[in-house]
């Protein structure tokens, strides 16, 4: 039986292929007709071919369920998103703008901190943050960029406005798996590949390393740039050997790196000792280096923030960088925008009330059955209260919680995340989906062409993050910018 689209309903929801007259939305055509085109049983026998395929090339991630460390395959979903190049082109544009702000408001926090003197953020936001780290004051990294790799989540609500819904400028993770998405559907899609103009991906290692590379604090046409991870037991490792391989460079633990009485930083070899020129770590900042941050870590390196300090090694991203990507920090960005560079922000906040603040902390009690509650600094999905689906006692408790830490906690308004026709059992129907796209800064700037699209495989479910139980698609921005 073919595939009759007169019967998808996504109900109240922006659906990003199907408008509510069941045509295609713009740049969407091609694939809606291609799909239509297909049986349900052909459209199955594509989707366990890519499941083959994630499982023949080892896409894996890892879920800490009950103590326990489990692989699984990458989930996928065959139907891509798509997003045509204009409108893509808009939203690129306020990627690039918020970054540019976030890291000079980054800089001026370690430094003269006039934003606070101008009482556009609160110096005490800043204050009780446990991203705003000490020993990061007074440095300057290179080109003054602190968050070299960013992660930002977007999501649209109902009437088509697109959101960002928070900055990730620690170890933001999930690129791997754009990139890895991207090769999977070209294999069951290749008709589609082959005669539509969907913008490559393929570019983003070099663009990465590139931009690593240009951190070198010594002129070197190969400067050493070196890969950091916890080790094989963390639940992006798979990612970190991914773009290690992919650029070419080692993938390192802290064992393997020394820092000696020069503030330098060497990785052991087994010619001897190396000089390591850039490092991109993906170790969260207090498990960095034992000297400075937690004396108990096994996975940093003695000295490193020396030599970071000294000028001898640049990091990537700075240490201290995440506390522009606390949750209390995203309600002021908007205000951080105008305040550096003088310009309206291209793309809007979700509308946020501060629990430190008494009347935002009252409205959100009053209202916790209605709004998402989130912590200022987790992620994965942990540790958050979904209101309009949580139980009484969990409603009690987060009441609880926020009376004994307001600073902890906003509050937000649940959007209707727009959705993607997914294949299930029954067919198709639609889910919820969010997307992170990947923003470079260093010398040059740089934006992924679409994104991770991140999918709630549940029905119902606004839960998209892979350790909560959500899934994936390919990501298509199609035709030309102009």
């Amino acid at each position: 039986m073919k595939i009759d689209w007169s019967k998808y309903e996504p109900g109240a929801f922006y659906d990003e292929l199907i408008r509510k007259d069941g045509k295609p939305r713009q740049g969407a055509g091609a694939l809606v007709r291609h799909l239509a085109s297909l049986d349900e049983s052909q459209l199955r026998e594509r989707q366990a071919d890519l499941e083959r395929s994630i499982l023949e090339m080892g896409i894996t991630f890892t879920v800490y369920s009950e103590g326990e460390n489990i692989d699984r395959a990458w989930p996928l979903d065959i139907i891509p998103r798509v997003i045509p190049a204009r409108q893509w082109a808009r939203i690129r544009a306020g990627l690039e703008q918020r970054l540019t702000a976030l890291n000079l408001f980054v800089e001026d926090l370690y430094h003269d901190q006039k934003i606070l003197a101008d009482r556009v953020v609160p110096r005490e936001i800043i204050e009780s943050s446990p991203n705003f780290l000490e020993p990061c004051r007074g440095v300057h990294p290179p080109f003054g960029v602190w968050a070299n790799i960013c992660g930002t989540d977007l999501i649209r609500d109902s009437d088509g406005t697109v959101y960002v819904l928070e900055d990730n400028l620690r170890v933001p993770s999930g690129v791997s798996y754009m990139l890895e998405n991207r090769v999977v559907t070209k294999q069951v899609f290749p008709e589609l590949f082959a005669n539509s103009q969907i913008q490559s991906v393929g570019d983003y290692t070099s663009d990465l390393f590139d931009m690593l590379a240009s951190l070198s604090p010594r002129p070197s046409d190969y400067p050493e740039v070196v890969v950091l991870t916890p080790g094989i037991y963390n639940s992006a490792y798979f990612e970190h050997a991914y773009l290690a391989q992919g650029m070419g460079v080692e993938l390192v633990e802290g064992s393997d790196l020394v820092v000696l009485d020069d503030d330098c930083v060497y990785m052991r070899t087994i010619e001897g000792l190396e000089r390591v020129d850039v490092i991109y770590r993906r170790i969260n900042d207090t498990f960095l280096d034992p000297e400075v941050f937690d004396p108990q870590s096994m996975l940093g390196v003695h000295g490193l923030m020396r030599a970071w300090r000294a000028g001898n090694v640049a990091l990537a991203n700075a240490p201290g960088a995440g506390v522009a990507d606390d949750k209390v920090v995203y309600a002021f960005v908007p205000a951080i925008i105008r305040y550096y560079l003088d310009q309206n922000p291209i793309l809007p906040n979700v509308p946020t009330f501060l629990c430190s603040d008494e009347k935002g902390r009252e409205h959100v009690i009053a209202h916790l059955d209605e709004l998402v509650v989130k912590p200022a600094n987790e992620s994965g999905g942990y540790g958050m209260l979904v209101g309009p689906q949580a139980s009484r006692k969990s409603i009690r408790e987060f009441a609880r919680l926020i009376r004994e830490n307001p600073r902890n906690y906003i509050g937000q308004p649940l959007i209707s995340l727009s959705t993607v026709p997914s294949v299930v059992d029954g067919g198709i129907e639609p889910r919820h989906v969010d997307l992170r796209p990947f923003i470079l800064q260093g010398e040059r700037m740089a934006v992924t062409a679409g994104g991770l699209t991140r999918v709630a495989l549940r029905k119902g479910s606004f839960v998209v993050n892979s350790s909560q139980g959500g899934g994936s698609k390919d990501t298509w921005i199609v035709g030309r910018e102009s």
